[in-house]
């Protein structure tokens, strides 16, 4: 089992202690929580903007570039299996008429 499966076993099997769902109510853990939320969020946002500025300044590709590639060569992908289908039928066609 990996380790995030392993963490979120264990965080469910603590969700079920009334201990905790007590501790859980209380409103300064639930805005404690909240802040460390949001901090790893924004540091999150920050190591990713580093990443893509030391990408771009080394000439690489970035994660997002990857995902439009995908993207567009899927759409290609498609258009071109649709093109084929055309290019079938059509050669279908011309050989009932002759």
């Amino acid at each position: 089992m990996d380790l995030k499966k392993l963490v979120a076993k264990q965080g469910m099997k603590l969700m079920q202690d009334p201990r905790v769902a007590k501790v859980m109510q209380d409103e300064r853990v639930m805005k404690g929580l909240m802040k460390a939320l949001t901090a790893r969020a924004k540091a999150q946002e920050s190591v990713d903007e580093a990443v893509q500025s030391a990408a771009k300044r080394f000439g690489l590709v970035t994660k997002e570039e990857v995902r439009e590639l995908k993207r567009n060569l899927r759409k290609l992908e498609t258009q071109l299996k649709k093109a084929q289908r055309d290019a079938e039928k059509a050669k279908g066609e011309g050989s009932d008429r002759g």
